[in-house]
């Protein structure tokens, strides 16, 4: 499929000792996800916003069988993979790599991190959860070795069932992260101030 580029902000990849990848939702853009940086604690990155085509990562509920997703999914992990080689190659270890998404880019997010698990920087995923209509154990491999994510969501949500967020908190638990899951009653679809806070106090740190 048609490779969409990487938006990049932020300080330059090579003189960065740090990247944050940032992935936006489904309808927004590279650009959407970029505007949030000012709100995060984020001034030293190197940032790195994949962009979907069609502004979609896939077409269906990550809630979907998998299958259903397909090509799109592999797709779009492959679109992730290529801003973390970005960040490695410009001589940025693993462990000063970051993630961040938002609803759709948070699934992804999750299911990237998880698939490929090890010692992260960080990782943040709001509103989001795993993709599948069920969490495949067989999909994930690895240990964070204690990376920090934050998984922070409204009850109710629209897209994402609590239940969800409630699993991909125990599965990245079982693969040695040190997760934070934050439930806001009735937040709504969105990104709040107090999520940013979060993010700011146990991830951007």
């Amino acid at each position: 499929m048609h490779q969409e580029p990487i938006r990049t902000a932020g300080k330059p990849l090579a003189s960065a000792a740090k990247a944050l990848i940032m992935l936006h939702g489904r309808g927004g853009s590279a650009a959407d996800i970029l505007s949030l940086a000012p709100h995060l604690h984020v001034q030293d990155y190197a940032l790195l916003a994949p962009q979907a085509t069609q502004n979609t990562w896939y077409p269906n509920s990550f809630l979907a069988p998998p299958s259903q997703n397909e090509p799109w999914l592999t797709d779009a992990l492959a679109a992730v993979g290529r801003a973390v080689a970005a960040a490695e190659s410009a001589g940025i270890a693993k462990e000063n790599i970051y993630f961040l998404g938002f609803s759709q880019g948070a699934c992804l997010t999750l299911e990237y991190v998880a698939r490929h698990a090890g010692r992260y920087g960080g990782v943040v995923a709001f509103t989001g959860g795993v993709i599948g209509d069920r969490v495949y154990l067989d999909h994930y491999t690895g240990d964070f070795l204690g990376t920090p994510i934050f998984l922070g969501t409204s009850d109710p949500d629209p897209h994402v069932p609590v239940e969800r967020v409630h699993a991909s908190t125990a599965l990245l638990t079982s693969l040695g992260a040190a997760v934070t899951e934050q439930i806001y009653p009735r937040m709504g679809h969105t990104i709040s101030q107090e999520e940013i806070d979060v993010a700011n106090t146990i991830i951007f740190v």
